[in-house]
């Protein structure tokens, strides 16, 4: 069954408070920077996320869009009943990660629910580096504890 790969899109901008910049450089890992941001479109929105920053980096006044998916296929497809994990794409085939620079495979394992029962609280696992999502029910209701993409590019 054909559905919208995109659960959730948005741009974000690095929160550059001393406190946010003191978690950046409080480093646990060579590798791995904990970045915290806000949506630009309406701040109600806060994205704590693990990068490995062998792979990418952002600078603290960097915005970037940031889309969690269910299937990479343009289709809206699942993956389900291939065999044999990732495979490199062929010449000519194109799906959801073309024009994005940053792309995690991962799993949806928690929600909690805020105060007031207006705000959701997301928490994803990308093969060990970490995302929170903290927002309002109404934009994060597509989300579901489930085998998920996340993609950024700036």
């Amino acid at each position: 069954m054909a559905t919208d790969a995109q659960l959730f899109i948005s741009s974000f901008q690095l929160d550059t408070s001393p406190a946010a910049l003191e978690t950046q450089s409080k480093a646990r890992y060579d590798r791995v920077t904990r970045y915290t941001a806000l949506s630009t479109g309406d701040a109600s929105i806060k994205l704590i996320l693990d990068v490995n920053t062998d792979l990418y980096t952002l600078s603290p006044d960097t915005q970037f869009d940031l889309c969690l998916a269910s299937t990479l296929n343009l289709d809206g497809t699942k993956d389900e009943g291939k065999s044999g994990g990732w495979r490199e794409k062929q010449p000519g085939e194109s799906d959801l990660s073309d024009g994005w620079d940053y792309v995690c495979y991962g799993k949806v394992y928690k929600f909690d629910e805020g105060k007031d029962g207006e705000e959701i609280k997301m928490y994803a696992s990308f093969g060990g580096l970490l995302m929170y999502l903290e927002g309002p029910y109404r934009k994060l209701t597509s989300l579901r504890v489930d085998d998920i993409y996340l993609l950024i590019k700036k």
